[in-house]
């Protein structure tokens, strides 16, 4: 039996060095590929509207369960896109959170550890002002074309980000069986009035 990309790759000791990450969008690219999660498969869920593209590689951390009821995302920030299938190592330097029709979605901001470029930053608030617009304003643009106002909060630091990723990691743990059987789970997802708890 083929590995699932959600629930089968091994995640290291300690996430704060480094973790895997499944791409599932190369940067630069205007296709919004996602997880199908009963076969473990990329679909496409939608092209992009907007005359925007993705400003760095996105995917997932495995074995996590965000509040948003899927795999934590994660902006993995590499001088070159990446191939959607690939597992990258990366590690957590921010923390991004959108409120989208209501509802939190956080989004880790993350370095390629084997990408010279961009392996020594440690903070987000450390890299360029403009690149941190850049990323900000994506998810803000995004979906406008489709008549949807996204929120997106100040970037939070490392610490903050690995805050989020042991939570989910814990929630996965805590839901794996009925995750894996594919059993549909009650919506969690905190709400836009709702206060994020201080790390």
């Amino acid at each position: 039996m083929s590995a699932h990309p959600w629930h089968d790759v091994v995640l290291p000791a300690d996430p704060e060095k480094w973790f895997p990450v499944f791409i599932e969008i190369p940067k630069g690219c205007t296709v919004k590929y996602e997880l199908d999660k009963p076969t473990g498969l990329l679909k496409v869920d939608r092209v992009i509207h907007s005359a925007v593209f993705y400003p760095a590689n996105y995917g997932f951390i495995p074995q996590t369960y965000a509040e948003d009821n899927d795999p934590l995302d994660v902006l993995v920030l590499c001088q070159e896109p990446v191939q959607p299938l690939a597992l990258i190592k990366a590690r957590a330097i921010g923390v991004m959170t959108m409120t989208d029709s209501g509802a939190t979605d956080d989004k880790i901001i993350a370095v390629a550890t084997n990408d010279p470029e961009f392996s020594e930053y440690l903070e987000a608030r450390d890299l360029p002002g403009h690149r941190l617009l850049v990323l900000k304003r994506f998810f803000q643009d995004y979906k406008q074309l489709e008549g949807k106002q996204v929120q997106v909060e100040e970037i939070r630091p490392a610490y903050a980000a690995l805050s989020v990723i042991e939570q989910s990691l814990a929630r996965y743990q805590k839901h794996r069986d009925e995750l894996v059987s594919g059993e549909v789970l009650p919506v969690h997802n905190r709400r836009k009035s709702d206060k994020h708890a201080a790390p």
